[in-house]
């Protein structure tokens, strides 16, 4: 569903910045089902790929062959990201907090943490350049905090005004996608709002899994279902990814 509902709303002909897993899945289902014109950017340096089966990795050689052009990361950021060229960043969390900020550093005291994750990565970039960006995680209390242990990633900050207090160009989180709902920011805010839950899930479940007090719109809506379409091509894509062979491993 995470997947499903990341691919449409990716629109035909828009310029993506994409990452592995679950970003990487939704904008290879969006390329294959509604939008086949939309250009696939990866932090590697491969522009406009069009791999026929999902990368395992951003060095995944399939996505070098299929490409328009390759360029070097650092051709990617100053040429292209940082200069406001791509439409939409894809990214992950490990913890998101209510405006949308992003921790992938650490879980626990940064000195000594419960769990060190990967890092930041280019993530701080994409957040801040891209003219917007999705977000998409699995959700639970753990995910969904009132306050982040590190932040890695700024969202929209402490509320409404504060991108554009900070200098930062992009518009920021427009769209977050969980396996129980769609949040969009408040207008004034910037507070995330459930906006749509997926089928089967009910308000109760999502406030379960949120750790502050959420905010629902009045106009709440349930996210359609997987089109028949939509499934057999994630199939596929699923199946591609489980035959695709080690990157490290290809000529």
């Amino acid at each position: 569903m995470m997947s499903v509902a990341s691919a449409r709303a990716l629109a035909d002909a828009r310029c993506c910045f994409v990452g592995i897993g679950l970003p990487s899945t939704a904008a290879n289902l969006a390329r294959r089902t509604h939008a086949p014109g939309l250009v696939l950017v990866y932090e590697s340096g491969a522009l406009g790929a069009k791999p026929d089966r999902l990368p395992a990795s951003i060095g995944d050689g399939i996505l070098a062959r299929t490409a328009v052009a390759v360029v070097s990361v650092p051709e990617v950021f100053n040429y292209w990201l940082q200069p406001g060229r791509i439409d939409v960043g894809f990214l992950g969390a490990a913890q998101l907090d209510r405006f949308a900020n992003i921790n992938t550093t650490v879980i626990g005291d940064y000195a000594r943490p419960t769990v060190r994750l990967p890092g930041a990565g280019g993530a701080p970039e994409i957040a801040a350049s891209c003219r917007e960006v999705f977000i998409v995680l699995r959700q639970s209390a753990r995910s969904f905090v009132r306050r982040l242990d590190f932040v890695t990633s700024v969202g929209h900050g402490g509320g409404g005004g504060d991108r554009a207090r900070l200098g930062l160009p992009g518009a920021g989180p427009t769209l977050v996608i969980t396996d129980l709902g769609v949040f969009r920011p408040d207008p004034q805010t910037r507070e995330l709002t459930l906006t749509e839950v997926h089928p089967g899930v009910d308000v109760e479940r999502v406030r379960a899994a949120t750790g502050w007090d959420l905010k629902v719109a009045a106009d709440l809506r349930t996210t359609p279902a997987p089109t028949d379409v939509e499934l057999a091509a994630l199939r596929q894509l699923a199946r591609s990814l489980e035959a695709a062979p080690d990157p490290a491993r290809e000529g």
